[in-house]
């Protein structure tokens, strides 16, 4: 294993804690490990109970230590979109007073300083993406160490989240006994592996559709540009099903697994299901029709709620259409409904390997792809922004390293849109150049020019 290291997901959800090991090894990746366990003390995607949670996550870390046979220790994280602000910043140094080379040191400095702004006491910078470094002058420069200069100034992306939530996640992790070496904005891991090249480049929507909550999010230009949330998932679908059966949750749960459908009109009206009722010695025999009215009617609601976001924006505009995934995305026909609802091209996305065909499985995979591909450069600004000199195992040789067997590893607005507090830089001729532009409606290039590409 000279030339492999490994990564572990920590997808902490509101029904279920998942933890996914992968092992990269010739810029290859490949799942090694799987755990899951019941979660507890998370509501709506954010940890209520720190002490409950904790417990949870070691669970779920102990089932993918036997399955991976290692001992994890750090891991990559997923922060929930709530609340979610994303933010423009603009840093610039004197690199000295004659010509000299940039140094590493130097990148970290302009990082900072592009973070430098007047947020408010109860909101953390959770991720920093740089877009361009500029020299003297000379713009769209990707990694300028090595570079000679006397100016040095980098353009990016910040996104913010309550303090709040990170404390609670980071204090979770710390009782359950591991380290996060990355907090990744949640759409922005699944955009790693629910979108192709094309759609991450010329722009999609993805619709995580979770236990407790369903998030809207907006990818273009292979960086997330909206999020919006609504505070319904799939346990609501469970609770109708309950109350209008009058039978327990357990019980509706099952239903809706078993025999669930998001379309009443593809449902049978001649399979007939059995029903506990609370109170009747009986069960009574409804028919698969009735029960799938029962799910389509919430799932058209939160569907519903999330299109007028989405249209104000002009996301629905996009090219990439709308991709579907989150355990509620395995509901038959879900497909079918959100089509109807948005007007648009829908699919679905469930990750392929062994142990992981199921949707709820998206984010832990796209956490440990989101770590794996990172380059220098991000790794800098993750150091810089979690105050941290962790990053690949290639950067850590001169640290202590661990034994041989055990690897290190590597609520609420709903409606969440970018806040830009700086003067819009205009846009470069490759910028202007793209091909797509002259396609997109009028309203979809308003909104994108608060973003810079």
């Amino acid at each position: 294993m000279d030339n492999s290291e490994f990564f572990v997901g920590l997808d902490i959800g509101t029904n279920s804690v998942k933890v996914v090991v992968a092992e990269s090894s010739d810029d290859r990746l490949s799942v090694v490990g799987v755990g899951s366990e019941r979660s507890q003390g998370v509501s709506r995607g954010v940890i209520v109970d720190i002490d409950k949670a904790a417990g949870a996550i070691r669970r779920a870390v102990k089932r993918a230590e036997t399955q991976a046979n290692i001992t994890i220790h750090d891991v990559v994280v997923g922060i929930s979109a709530n609340m979610l602000q994303i933010e423009k910043c603009q840093g610039m140094i004197a690199v000295g007073s004659q010509s000299k080379e940039i140094t590493e040191n130097d990148v970290r400095q302009v990082m900072l300083a592009a973070m430098v702004q007047n947020l408010p006491s109860e909101r953390e910078v959770v991720s920093l993406i740089p877009k361009q470094f500029s020299v003297d002058g000379f713009n769209n420069i990707r990694d300028p160490r090595g570079m000679i200069g006397v100016r040095l100034e980098m353009t990016g992306i910040i996104y913010t989240a309550p303090k709040t939530i990170v404390h609670n996640t980071k204090k979770a992790i710390q009782k359950a006994g591991l380290n996060i070496i990355h907090k990744v904005i949640s759409p922005m891991a699944l955009s790693q592996v629910v979108l192709n090249d094309g759609e991450s480049d010329f722009g999609a929507v993805i619709i995580d559709m979770g236990a407790g909550q369903t998030t809207a999010s907006v990818v273009h230009d292979h960086n997330l540009k909206l999020s919006t949330v609504d505070f319904e998932g799939g346990d609501y679908v469970t609770h109708d099903i309950s109350v209008v059966l009058n039978t327990t949750v357990e019980n509706a749960n099952q239903l809706k697994l078993y025999y669930g459908n998001a379309s009443s009109s593809q449902a049978s009206t001649e399979e007939n299901i059995s029903v506990e009722v609370v109170g009747k010695n009986e069960p009574e025999t409804i028919s698969e029709e009735y029960l799938s009215e029962i799910i389509e009617a919430r799932l058209e609601q939160i569907f519903t709620r999330l299109q007028a976001p989405l249209e104000d924006a002009g996301a629905l505009s996009l090219p990439g259409g709308i991709v579907l995934t989150g355990g509620v995305a395995a509901t038959p026909n879900v497909e079918e409904l959100a089509r109807k609802i948005f007007n648009v091209k829908v699919r679905s996305y469930v990750p392929t390997q062994m142990g992981m065909r199921y949707p709820s499985y998206s984010l832990g995979l796209g956490l440990v792809t989101y770590a794996s591909r990172l380059n220098d450069i991000g790794v800098i600004a993750d150091n810089v922004v979690n105050g941290a000199t962790i990053g690949h195992n290639t950067s850590q040789q001169s640290q202590p390293q661990p034994q041989p067997q055990q690897p290190v590893q590597t609520p609420v607005n709903p409606t969440v849109r970018e806040q830009p507090q700086t003067q819009e830089p205009k846009a470069t001729d490759e910028e202007t150049s793209k091909p797509d532009e002259t396609k997109k409606t009028s309203k979809l290039k308003d909104f994108w020019s608060k973003f810079f590409d």
